[in-house]
C-alpha cells in the first residue's frame, strides 16, 4: 500500500457546489459508496455536547445533487510517483510557485473533510487551464534533465529509498504522460478538477 494521488475532472459549477457543501465530494471519489455522502453530511450536524453548549444544529436541507457535464468525473491517478513528478517540475521536496507545485499545494480545499491524507483540494478551470499550459513545454528530454536522484534521497522525496533504482525515473516519467494528457483532456473541455492523496 502507500499514498497515491488520484484526479477528477469536475466542472466548475460543481466545484462551487462541493465547496458550498463539502460532503458532496464522496459523489465524485465514492461515486460507487452513494451513502457516503449522507453519513458525512449527518457527522457535520453538532452532537449531544454540541447541543447542550449551545451550538445550534442548520435546518435540513434538500440533499444537493451535481450537474453532470460532458467528462465530468473522469479520474486517474499517478500511483506513489506524484512526489517524484513534483520534485522533477519544481526540483523542491514541498516548494516551488504555482502552476507547477499543483501536486503538493494549491487548490481550495474541500473542507475539513479527510480524504484519504487530508481533504480534497479544487481546482478551478481557469487554474487547470495555467496548469496545463505550463505542462505543455515539458518533455522527457527535461524531466531527466531535472532527475538528480542523490537530492531525491537526501530531500526524502516519497517514496523514500527508490531513487538510485534506473527503473524509478522511467516510473515518474510515465506516470507524468498520464497526468500531463488528463489534465490536458480536462484544459480542452475547460473543467476543473479535483486532486486527493490517500
Amino acid at each position: 500500500m502507500g499514498m497515491i494521488a488520484a484526479f477528477y475532472m469536475v466542472s466548475d459549477r460543481n466545484i462551487e457546489k462541493i465547496l458550498a457543501d463539502p460532503p458532496l465530494v464522496w459523489k465524485v471519489v465514492a461515486p460507487d459508496d452513494p451513502e457516503a455522502y449522507a453519513r458525512y453530511r449527518q457527522a457535520a450536524k453538532p452532537g449531544l455536547l454540541g447541543r447542550l453548549l449551545g451550538r445550534r444544529s442548520e435546518p435540513a436541507a434538500a440533499p444537493a445533487e451535481l450537474e453532470p457535464a460532458d467528462g465530468d468525473t473522469a479520474d486517474t491517478d499517478v500511483d506513489k510517483a506524484w512526489h517524484g513528478i513534483h520534485y522533477l517540475l519544481t526540483k523542491t521536496d514541498w516548494g516551488g510557485a504555482f502552476p507547477l507545485n499543483f501536486l503538493v499545494d494549491g487548490g481550495a480545499a474541500v473542507g475539513d473533510i479527510e480524504v484519504g491524507v487530508g481533504p480534497a483540494r479544487a481546482f478551478r478551470s481557469a487554474e487547470v487551464q495555467a496548469i496545463a499550459q505550463a505542462l505543455h513545454g515539458i518533455d522527457e528530454a527535461t524531466l531527466r534533465a531535472r532527475f538528480d536522484p542523490a537530492e531525491m534521497q537526501a530531500l526524502q522525496i516519497y517514496p523514500d529509498g527508490i531513487w538510485r533504482n534506473e527503473d524509478a525515473l522511467d516510473y515518474c516519467i510515465d506516470y507524468f504522460g498520464v497526468l500531463k494528457d488528463f489534465i490536458g483532456k480536462a484544459a480542452e473541455r475547460r473543467l476543473g478538477m479535483l486532486a486527493t492523496n490517500g
